[in-house]
Protein backbone atom coordinates (compact mmCIF):
# COMPACT_ATOMS: atom_id res chain seq x y z
CA UNK A 1 0.00 0.00 0.00
CA UNK A 2 0.90 3.18 -0.87
CA UNK A 3 1.63 6.05 1.70
CA UNK A 4 1.15 9.83 0.58
CA UNK A 5 3.23 12.53 2.17
CA UNK A 6 0.32 14.88 3.03
CA UNK A 7 2.79 18.02 4.24
CA UNK A 8 4.55 17.80 1.10
CA UNK A 9 8.65 18.36 0.53
CA UNK A 10 9.71 20.37 3.51
CA UNK A 11 10.24 24.00 1.43
CA UNK A 12 6.40 24.32 1.14
CA UNK A 13 4.67 26.09 3.11
CA UNK A 14 0.86 26.51 3.14
CA UNK A 15 -0.73 30.05 4.90
CA UNK A 16 -3.61 31.63 4.75
CA UNK A 17 -3.67 34.47 2.01
CA UNK A 18 -1.93 37.80 3.30
CA UNK A 19 -3.75 40.75 2.08
CA UNK A 20 -7.18 42.40 2.94
CA UNK A 21 -10.32 43.35 1.12
CA UNK A 22 -11.14 46.97 0.87
CA UNK A 23 -12.79 48.64 4.03
CA UNK A 24 -15.67 50.02 1.75
CA UNK A 25 -16.67 46.04 1.68
CA UNK A 26 -18.35 46.57 5.13
CA UNK A 27 -21.08 49.16 4.17
CA UNK A 28 -21.16 47.31 1.11
CA UNK A 29 -21.89 43.89 2.39
CA UNK A 30 -24.87 46.08 4.85
CA UNK A 31 -26.28 47.86 2.09
CA UNK A 32 -26.71 44.41 0.14
CA UNK A 33 -28.08 42.98 3.46
CA UNK A 34 -30.64 45.81 4.08
CA UNK A 35 -31.92 45.33 0.57
CA UNK A 36 -32.47 41.62 0.22
CA UNK A 37 -33.40 41.18 4.42
CA UNK A 38 -35.18 44.38 4.15
CA UNK A 39 -37.91 44.22 1.21
CA UNK A 40 -39.17 40.64 2.34
CA UNK A 41 -39.51 42.01 5.98
CA UNK A 42 -41.20 45.36 4.57
CA UNK A 43 -43.70 43.44 2.48
CA UNK A 44 -44.18 40.94 5.92
CA UNK A 45 -44.98 44.25 8.17
CA UNK A 46 -47.49 45.89 4.95
CA UNK A 47 -48.89 42.81 5.01
CA UNK A 48 -49.65 42.35 8.43
CA UNK A 49 -50.70 46.22 8.74
CA UNK A 50 -53.24 45.47 5.72
CA UNK A 51 -54.46 42.14 6.77
CA UNK A 52 -55.75 42.02 10.72
CA UNK A 53 -56.74 37.98 10.40
CA UNK A 54 -53.72 37.06 8.91
CA UNK A 55 -52.04 39.60 11.79
CA UNK A 56 -51.31 36.77 14.24
CA UNK A 57 -49.78 34.21 11.68
CA UNK A 58 -47.10 36.65 10.89
CA UNK A 59 -45.26 37.97 14.01
CA UNK A 60 -43.42 34.43 14.11
CA UNK A 61 -42.30 35.20 10.56
CA UNK A 62 -41.54 39.05 11.35
CA UNK A 63 -39.57 38.47 13.86
CA UNK A 64 -37.61 35.29 12.16
CA UNK A 65 -36.92 37.88 9.54
CA UNK A 66 -36.21 41.03 11.78
CA UNK A 67 -33.67 38.95 13.47
CA UNK A 68 -31.94 37.64 9.94
CA UNK A 69 -31.56 40.89 9.54
CA UNK A 70 -29.80 42.16 12.46
CA UNK A 71 -27.40 39.37 12.28
CA UNK A 72 -26.95 40.16 8.55
CA UNK A 73 -26.47 43.67 8.54
CA UNK A 74 -24.64 43.86 12.08
CA UNK A 75 -22.42 40.63 12.37
CA UNK A 76 -21.81 39.22 9.00
CA UNK A 77 -20.20 42.66 7.29
CA UNK A 78 -17.52 42.54 10.13
CA UNK A 79 -17.08 38.92 10.15
CA UNK A 80 -16.50 38.86 6.55
CA UNK A 81 -14.20 41.60 6.70
CA UNK A 82 -12.09 39.59 9.81
CA UNK A 83 -12.26 36.01 7.84
CA UNK A 84 -12.17 37.15 3.47
CA UNK A 85 -8.45 37.38 2.52
CA UNK A 86 -6.29 37.33 -0.99
CA UNK A 87 -3.25 37.20 -2.43
CA UNK A 88 -1.83 36.18 -6.32
CA UNK A 89 1.49 34.79 -6.36
CA UNK A 90 3.45 33.61 -9.51
CA UNK A 91 2.52 29.70 -8.54
CA UNK A 92 -0.97 30.71 -7.50
CA UNK A 93 -4.11 32.62 -6.30
CA UNK A 94 -5.64 32.48 -2.85
CA UNK A 95 -8.64 33.22 -1.25
CA UNK A 96 -10.15 32.85 1.88
CA UNK A 97 -14.17 33.20 2.34
CA UNK A 98 -17.33 33.55 3.92
CA UNK A 99 -18.94 33.89 7.33
CA UNK A 100 -20.86 30.66 8.29
CA UNK A 101 -18.44 28.51 6.64
CA UNK A 102 -15.23 29.52 6.15
CA UNK A 103 -13.82 28.47 2.57
CA UNK A 104 -9.97 28.29 1.39
CA UNK A 105 -9.34 28.20 -2.17
CA UNK A 106 -6.07 27.66 -4.10
CA UNK A 107 -5.89 28.11 -8.17
CA UNK A 108 -2.73 27.20 -9.52
CA UNK A 109 -1.85 29.29 -12.33
CA UNK A 110 -1.27 26.70 -14.73
CA UNK A 111 -4.82 26.34 -14.43
CA UNK A 112 -6.55 29.76 -15.20
CA UNK A 113 -8.32 30.10 -18.13
CA UNK A 114 -9.88 33.31 -17.66
CA UNK A 115 -9.51 36.31 -15.40
CA UNK A 116 -12.40 39.03 -14.74
CA UNK A 117 -12.84 42.27 -12.89
CA UNK A 118 -16.89 42.63 -12.26
CA UNK A 119 -18.84 45.40 -11.12
CA UNK A 120 -22.48 45.15 -10.00
CA UNK A 121 -24.73 48.33 -8.97
CA UNK A 122 -23.89 48.37 -5.82
CA UNK A 123 -20.25 47.89 -5.91
CA UNK A 124 -19.99 50.73 -8.55
CA UNK A 125 -21.55 52.58 -6.03
CA UNK A 126 -19.22 52.00 -3.48
CA UNK A 127 -15.95 51.95 -6.25
CA UNK A 128 -15.95 48.39 -5.29
CA UNK A 129 -14.78 45.27 -7.88
CA UNK A 130 -14.65 41.50 -7.82
CA UNK A 131 -11.86 39.58 -9.24
CA UNK A 132 -13.42 36.44 -10.87
CA UNK A 133 -10.21 33.72 -11.56
CA UNK A 134 -12.14 30.99 -13.88
CA UNK A 135 -9.84 27.57 -13.66
CA UNK A 136 -10.00 24.57 -15.42
CA UNK A 137 -11.85 22.89 -11.81
CA UNK A 138 -14.95 21.61 -11.63
CA UNK A 139 -15.50 23.32 -8.80
CA UNK A 140 -16.14 26.65 -10.33
CA UNK A 141 -14.28 29.79 -10.13
CA UNK A 142 -12.65 31.65 -7.61
CA UNK A 143 -14.68 34.77 -6.87
CA UNK A 144 -12.78 37.89 -4.81
CA UNK A 145 -15.51 39.90 -3.63
CA UNK A 146 -15.19 43.69 -2.33
CA UNK A 147 -11.46 44.92 -4.17
CA UNK A 148 -10.83 48.44 -5.11
CA UNK A 149 -11.82 48.88 -8.92
CA UNK A 150 -7.97 49.82 -9.48
CA UNK A 151 -6.53 46.90 -7.14
CA UNK A 152 -9.22 44.47 -9.00
CA UNK A 153 -8.35 45.40 -12.56
CA UNK A 154 -4.65 45.96 -11.92
CA UNK A 155 -4.63 41.86 -10.44
CA UNK A 156 -6.97 40.88 -13.54
CA UNK A 157 -4.02 42.35 -15.72
CA UNK A 158 -1.43 41.04 -13.83
CA UNK A 159 -2.74 37.41 -13.65
CA UNK A 160 -3.27 37.41 -17.28
CA UNK A 161 0.36 37.93 -17.49
CA UNK A 162 1.40 35.73 -15.48
CA UNK A 163 -1.01 32.77 -16.90
CA UNK A 164 0.13 33.40 -19.99
CA UNK A 165 3.67 32.90 -19.56
CA UNK A 166 3.37 29.77 -16.94
CA UNK A 167 3.59 26.41 -18.31
CA UNK A 168 0.88 24.07 -18.62
CA UNK A 169 -2.82 23.53 -20.80
CA UNK A 170 -4.86 24.85 -18.13
CA UNK A 171 -7.69 21.75 -18.03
Amino acid sequence: METIDVYGPPDVHVRPPALRLDRRAVPWWMLRSLVLCGIPLAGLVVAAVLSEPARAWLIAPIVAVGLLLLAKVAVEPFWRYRVHRWEITERATYASSGWLVVEWRVAPTSRIQTVDAVRGPLEQLFGLSTLRVTTASSYGAISIRGLDRSTAEAAAARLAVVAELSEGDAT
